[in-house]
């Protein structure tokens, strides 16, 4: 078995070695260019939501409860506009985008729509039986994504580590 798959990987090896039409160093600098100018504006957007979300936070009568839980809901929103700029940074550092990452983005998106889910359900009077019913599905549907990507990112780490601990890695 062996001996009919090291051919295999000379093949692949030697099409990749393949000169391109397209100078590859060209393309990444431009690829650079676009991640640094995505990641500028990932941050103004950052900036403005938080602006929006003091405004709002200062504005929304009453405080208690409907302005704490705007101000909660906005603040993981600008915690998911930084982490996905975090995640263009790294790319820079690793060369590839990390998956890891993006798990930690969907958790904290899920955790956001339980919040907004369970915040109508408890702060709405006279919801329909539908909608109560509805709502009690988003948070079991959004609770189950947060235990996946939960056990994702665990199962994604567990990857890391063994994939570093082999010999020959570093």
């Amino acid at each position: 078995m062996d001996k009919k798959q090291a051919p295999l990987a000379v093949d692949i090896e030697s099409q990749e070695a393949k000169p391109s039409m397209i100078p590859t160093k060209a393309v990444d600098a431009i690829e650079d260019v676009f991640h640094v100018v995505l990641t500028a504006l990932l941050f103004l957007v950052a900036l403005g939501a938080v602006i929006f979300t003091v405004q709002r936070l200062l504005t929304t009568s009453p405080f208690y409860p409907n302005g704490m839980l705007q101000a909660i809901n906005d603040i993981l929103f600008v915690v998911i506009i930084l982490e996905i700029a975090r995640t263009v940074i790294a790319r820079f550092n690793t060369g590839f985008y990390q998956l890891s990452r993006f798990l930690v983005i969907g958790v904290i998106a899920s955790v956001r729509h339980i919040l907004s889910v369970g915040s109508s359900l408890t702060l709405s009077i006279g919801k329909t039986p539908e909608a109560f019913e509805r709502g009690i599905i988003e948070l079991l549907v959004n609770g189950g994504i947060v235990i996946a990507l939960v056990f994702a990112i665990l199962m994604t780490r567990m990857a890391e580590k063994d994939y570093k601990t082999k010999p020959g890695r570093s």
